[in-house]
């Protein structure tokens, strides 16, 4: 249940039309804050379509269409919904998962809303394979860096020193690739991840970086044969896509 301080925001009230969980607890690998080992956040995304004067006049939300609240364990980034059918149009894993999220995911759906899940498929096509592979070559760079960056808490520092490189990027690492082939095989995203308890034994350091580092490089490798097989469209109809983000807007704001 989200804190009263923040159910009373215009973004996670009027304007939102979309609100999910994301990050640990969509994926099914969140770890309550009472576990000692603990470094999870609850983490949630909101899409929203503020007021008219933000389209028909000069107000900007946020910082180009986007902003982020975080108040103790909530984590909470929200989008302006242009803005979040721009990411979808070049096949951000975070965002496309918002439409993919089991059913007790959703906190909240408007009918527009409901409308961008309903043609998700506009969003599929075989150039996803260059936002997922690019993330988890993000998570991969991180993993082995071991340098201490500003987003670690203490205890996320900890398990770096115990284990010798992050393992909360290293399970990303295996979610993304595998998730990334699933899309491509299926054109589907598998969202709560049937692999839950093999991602949890990674985050709690359970695997060799050594081991980590092998079964990334095989994923890379069929991550790359299935987008040379896959059956998914080469691009995304942007001008199908645009009518959408004009339809939306249009029932909200008339």
């Amino acid at each position: 249940m989200l804190p009263k301080k923040l159910i009373q925001l215009k973004e996670l009230s009027e304007w939102a039309i979309l609100i999910g969980y994301r990050g640990s607890i969509a994926h099914g690998l969140y770890v309550p804050q009472e576990n000692p080992n603990s470094i999870d956040d609850k983490d949630i995304m909101s899409i929203i379509i503020p007021s008219k004067e933000y389209y028909l006049g000069l107000k900007e939300f946020g910082s180009k269409g986007t902003k982020e609240i975080k108040q103790d364990e909530w984590d909470i980034v929200i989008y302006e919904v242009k803005k979040f059918i721009n990411l979808l149009s070049k096949g951000n894993p975070n965002v496309l998962s918002m439409l993919w999220l089991p059913e007790d995911c959703y906190i909240y759906l408007s009918e527009e809303g409901k409308e961008l899940i309903k043609n998700r498929n506009l969003f599929v096509s075989k150039q996803v394979y260059h936002s997922f592979v690019g993330y988890a070559y993000g998570q991969l760079h991180r993993m082995t860096h071991q340098a201490f960056q500003g987003y670690m808490g203490e205890k996320r520092k900890k398990l770096v020193k115990e284990f010798g490189y992050d393992t909360k990027n290293a399970s990303h690492l295996i979610r993304l690739l595998r998730m990334g082939i699933e899309f491509l095989v299926e054109g589907k995203l598998y969202v709560r991840r049937k692999d839950s308890h093999e991602l949890l034994s990674i985050k709690r350091g359970e695997w060799s970086l050594e081991k980590v580092k092998e079964t990334a490089t095989d994923l890379f490798k069929k991550a790359e044969l299935a987008y040379i097989n896959s059956f998914l469209p080469n691009e995304i109809d942007i001008d199908k896509i645009n009518s959408l983000c004009i339809k939306i807007l249009e029932r909200r704001l008339k």
